[in-house]
């Protein structure tokens, strides 16, 4: 309930607004038990909950390191002087990016907290050492996601180099182990980290106030993940396209020294691929902890006890995922050294493969194994003998989607697949057209069946709900909502891994446009050299092949993490909608929740409607900055290239950067606003019809993020097979694939991965937005709050197409006649 010794101000701003306080009892007053008396007797052996979480922290901190020391010996490995040169290039660039992004931060996290400010001051009326402490958890949020996302960047622009070197000896395992190392290191930081924050969270704040500070800790997350995914989405395809185009309009190789676009490309690599999914992934696990923490304290909130329990189980499932992910590395480590390490070529593929169901099926056994030792025979539960066995399955229905949607993934995206050589073949005969025409098929077809997966464990997940001894806990619509909570928590059981294979990608990228940028091969006496200092004889053509197959590799498995992320963001936005329709029924004029929730309610409908319309215009904003973007950088580069040149110009390149940067902010700036407003505005107007608009943006952007990832992921392979198995670079079999990958790429890097954050951004910011728009009592300024914000909000998403698009030509201009081959207009911004 609201605090009876609120200040007078925010008494006075309270009548002022009409807001009754009498009503107010929040999702942020999350009734955490106390965890101090909680005691497990696993095998007769008393254990303290607290003594558990205790050894979380310990783990937590030996994972962090473990993380520390893969980045030491990644930077110790050998490396040529001209390779290093180049990601130390990479490096320079990609800190100035998050420097600008970092200050970028900063100011949407001070619009944020002036919500905050207002709800928890408020509405709340919390005390001025309580707001502090709530705005501090939302800022660890973020510097969290953006810590995390500087040493993934950072780590990667080492692995890079190192991965491209280490090619040359031929031993295509080491190579692979390389990118593999990094990827894992950010896999364990980045959950050990989390999850360190949320224990201290847990055990180190009074409980009255650890509630608000877990929805701040999870806004600030889910702020930085939103920002940093989209931006650096549209920055890296921004990049890509500008680099690839000028492969087709100059016919040059890959990765060409001279093309200024070449380092704004490995720039964007790892601010799209490094950056965006670190920081994604902090988020992902931080809410869905969150969601699941509220929702098992406001759920039995009349059993504190059974609910300390289980919040303490829930905690002891996520420090054995780093223990686990762990052990599994090294299991896979082992068995790949002994199958491939002396193979000179081999499906890349495969240890990858193996190091995701090692950790699935260790993971569910585990499950099983502690869920038995912590919550059989319970004596809080003595009518739920079967509780133990009930959660584990429901969680391993999640553990198990995340190594099943990374093979049916893969049917679409993998360099092996029938899908992909399908696309090849059309372009074959049809060119860019039927490339990708074929690749909307992939991508369809692949949302299909994933959706058909994602469906089949969620059933699952609802059937075994259904068992009495979690009816008897959870009365209702509780226990199937805890059971999807569950489902999404069981996607994030082998997290480090998962986080491990999609940071693959952009080393693999990285060390091929490396290896070309270092310009290794004309150095005169390399193999001399490198036999003297390193002691081998170099193959470079094997380290071309090798790198441009772990490319291809690094490219699926990118794929793979897609849809497990966007997965956990739908099912676990699932659970925190039910926390607002539990907010909803405390609340005599919303009563019976059921009757305005029904389908044949026009509110509900409404709101389905409308959330589906924003799924589209954010797509559709998001490509449109990579295109206006692309176009710019294009522009500039056609302008400025060299060709009798052996290296772009260093100004040239950070100018591309510069332009990608710009173009990048003005989207998310354009997204973020409008995404923000709508939030506020509808759930002013109606809170029934949110709840519509919510449910809209998670199963919309579900469908919507596995198509365009997977197209997007097919039409990349497709021109991978040309490049490596065909070895036809330059045809016009490879023009095609260039352009269908050319569309592919805002699609799976840049729309498709942005829907994870703004779903869960939009759904947990929702929280906050309905809670402050129920408390009012006067219609007629809710009506005017909602209607503001709304207009808003379309400003923006007019200013998102109108003030992005590519200029018209010009008749005449000054401007004009310093552009490139007929190009025109390209100095002017319409709108600007």
């Amino acid at each position: 309930m609201r605090n009876s010794k609120s200040p007078l101000w925010a008494a006075a701003l309270a009548v002022a607004f009409g807001i009754s306080p009498n009503l107010f009892a929040g999702e942020s007053d999350i009734p955490i038990p106390d965890l101090h008396p909680v005691q497990f007797a696993p095998f007769g052996v008393h254990v303290a909950g607290m003594s558990i979480l205790v050894a979380g922290l310990i783990v937590c901190v030996l994972g962090a390191a473990f993380g520390l020391v893969q980045y030491v010996q990644t930077r110790n490995l050998p490396v040529h002087v001209s390779m290093g040169n180049v990601s130390n290039t990479i490096w320079e660039t990609c800190k100035t990016y998050l420097a600008q992004q970092g200050k970028f931060l900063a100011v949407l996290w001070i619009l944020i907290a002036l919500c905050m400010g207002y709800y928890f001051g408020v509405l709340e009326g919390k005390s001025a050492v309580s707001l502090l402490i709530i705005l501090l958890s939302s800022i660890l949020g973020i510097l969290g996601s953006y810590g995390v996302a500087w040493f993934g960047i950072r780590i990667n622009t080492v692995a890079n180099s190192r991965a491209a070197f280490s090619a040359l000896r031929g031993n295509a395992l080491a190579t692979l182990l390389i990118p593999l190392k990094s990827g894992m290191s950010v896999g364990l930081l980045l959950v050990s980290v989390e999850l360190f924050f949320m224990i201290i969270i847990l055990t180190a704040i009074p409980k009255e106030l650890a509630g608000s500070c877990f929805i701040g800790f999870a806004i600030g997350e889910s702020l930085g993940a939103s920002a940093l995914r989209i931006c650096g989405g549209i920055f890296t395809k921004i990049a890509d396209i500008g680099a690839d185009l000028m492969k087709i309009i100059f016919k040059l190789p890959e990765d060409d020294p001279k093309n200024p676009g070449v380092i704004a490309d490995c720039t964007g690599d790892n601010a799209g691929d490094s950056v965006g999914p670190t920081a994604d992934g902090f988020e992902t696990y931080g809410v869905t902890g969150v969601a699941l923490i509220a929702f098992i304290a406001l759920a039995l909130k009349d059993s504190p006890a059974m609910g300390a329990k289980l919040i303490v189980w829930l905690f002891a499932m996520r420090i054995l995922m780093i223990i686990t992910s762990l052990v599994s590395y090294f299991i896979n480590d082992a068995v790949s050294k002994a199958k491939y390490g002396n193979e000179k070529d081999f499906d890349l593929e495969a240890p990858l493969t193996s190091l995701v169901w090692i950790t699935s099926l260790i993971s569910i056994a585990v499950t099983f194994i502690a869920s038995a030792t912590l919550l059989k025979d319970l004596p809080e539960a003595p009518n739920s003998p079967d509780l133990w066995w009930v959660l584990s399955i429901i969680i391993s229905c999640g553990t198990l989607a995340g190594a099943l949607i990374p093979e049916f993934t893969k049917i679409f995206t993998s360099t092996n697949s029938r899908h992909v050589r399908e696309v090849t073949n059309a372009s074959k005969h049809g060119g860019a057209s039927l490339n990708i025409l074929s690749g909307f098929v992939a991508g369809n077809f692949s949302a299909f069946w994933e959706g058909l997966v994602i469906l089949t464990l969620m059933f699952i997940g609802y059937k075994v709900s259904l068992n009495p001894s979690l009816v008897t806990l959870m009365t209702g619509f509780e226990g199937p909502i805890f059971a999807f909570g569950l489902v999404a928590f069981g996607f994030l059981g082998m997290g480090p891994v998962t986080i491990a294979v999609d940071s693959f990608g952009p080393v693999t990228d990285n060390a091929q446009s490396v290896y070309e940028l270092s310009q290794i091969e004309g150095i005169p006496n390399i193999k001399a050299e490198i036999k003297r200092n390193f002691g081998f004889e170099p193959d470079f053509e094997g380290a071309k092949y090798q790198l441009e197959k772990g490319d291809g590799a690094g490219n699926t498995f990118k794929a793979t993490a897609k849809p497990v992320l966007i997965g956990t963001a739908v099912v676990g936005a699932t659970t925190m909608v039910f926390g607002i329709i539990m907010l909803l029924n405390t609340f005599p004029q919303y009563q019976p929740v059921e009757v305005h929730l029904s389908l044949v309610q026009p509110a509900i409908l409404l709101g389905l409607l409308m959330g589906g319309s924003v799924i589209y215009w954010f797509t559709g904003a998001s490509c449109q900055a990579v295109v206006t973007g692309a176009y710019r950088a294009v522009v500039y580069i056609k302008d400025h290239i060299k060709l009798d040149s052996g290296t772009a110009s260093i100004a040239d390149s950070k100018e591309v950067v510069k332009i990608c940067t710009v173009y990048a902010q003005k989207g998310m700036i354009n997204i973020f606003i409008v995404i923000f407003c709508f939030s506020l505005a509808l759930s002013f107007f109606d809170p029934f019809f949110f709840i519509g608009y919510l449910i809209a943006i998670a199963f919309f952007g579900l469908f919507q993020a596995i198509f365009m990832a997977n197209a997007g992921g097919a039409w990349d392979n497709a021109k991978k097979i040309v490049e490596v198995d065909m070895r036809q670079k330059g045809t016009p079999l490879h023009a095609a694939t260039v352009v269908g990958d050319t569309v592919g790429d805002p699609f799976k890097d840049t729309s498709s991965v942005s829907l994870n954050p703004v779903i869960k951004f939009t759904t947990l910011f929702g929280l906050l937005a309905t809670e402050i728009a129920v408390t009012m009592t006067n219609q007629t300024i809710k009506t005017g709050i909602g209607v503001t914000f709304f207009i808003v909000a379309l400003v923006f998403v007019y200013r998102s197409f109108y003030w992005m698009r590519i200029p018209e030509e010009q008749s005449a201009g000054a401007e004009n006649s310093a552009l490139p081959h007929g190009v025109k207009g390209a100095g002017a911004m319409a709108g600007h």
